[in-house]
């Protein structure tokens, strides 16, 4: 199982991070391994070599066949699924590796990196370029998303990352954040909703 996620996929989070950047023109790619993925609602434990934490709340796709260079106007055939995650992110590591030059991997790829909700087939959803999400914390609604809009769209991720690598069921990807991103701490409690149907729900260790 390879796990794909989108950066500065959302407008507003583009400039939440960086302002005046310009938008980006193709999608923005990184990877996480398997060992990030974090699901049935287990607890998220805040790791020793960070102190800054954040969440970013994603849609994600699950793929459901093999592809390779699909088509656009097809790629829909290649996923089955949809649900709410989590991209936890290591800022204060990840701001000291951009400005040194380095690849930053290690502060989106941690072991729990990567949170799962529960799939909803995309039969049972509307169009998945109409479907929102938001992320609570201990109650409070902290970040809401809305696919439509996303810089570049679902099916035009998928066929995009199926030029530089080969598609396989079970696939996971992490189409982008909106705006709101915010740090965890100990003792948090986050739930995950798609269209109003809680996906996610989990606690900070």
């Amino acid at each position: 199982m390879k796990i794909f996620a989108v950066g500065m996929n959302y407008r507003e989070h583009c400039q939440e991070l960086h302002q005046g950047m310009e938008l980006p023109s193709e999608p923005v790619i990184f990877m996480k391994p398997d060992s990030a993925l974090l699901k049935d609602s287990k607890p998220f434990f805040l790791p020793d070599f960070s102190n800054w934490i954040e969440y970013e709340t994603e849609l994600v796709v699950r793929i459901n066949r093999l592809g390779k260079s699909i088509s656009e106007r097809f790629a829909s055939r290649y996923y089955d699924a949809v649900t709410v995650g989590i991209d936890f992110t290591a800022r204060d590591l990840q701001q000291k590796l951009v400005a040194d030059g380095r690849p930053w991997e290690i502060s989106k790829g941690f072991d729990g990196a990567a949170v799962i909700g529960d799939f909803i087939p995309v039969d049972k959803l509307p169009e998945i370029q109409q479907l929102e999400f938001n992320l609570n914390v201990d109650g409070k609604t902290v970040q809401r998303g809305d696919t439509s809009d996303m810089i570049f769209h679902v099916n035009k991720i998928v066929s995009y990352i199926s030029r530089f690598y080969t598609l396989k069921m079970g696939d996971l990807l992490y189409t982008g954040t909106p705006v709101g991103v915010g740090p965890v701490s100990i003792g948090q409690h986050l739930e995950g909703f798609l269209e109003e149907k809680k996906v996610l729900d989990f606690y900070i260790r």
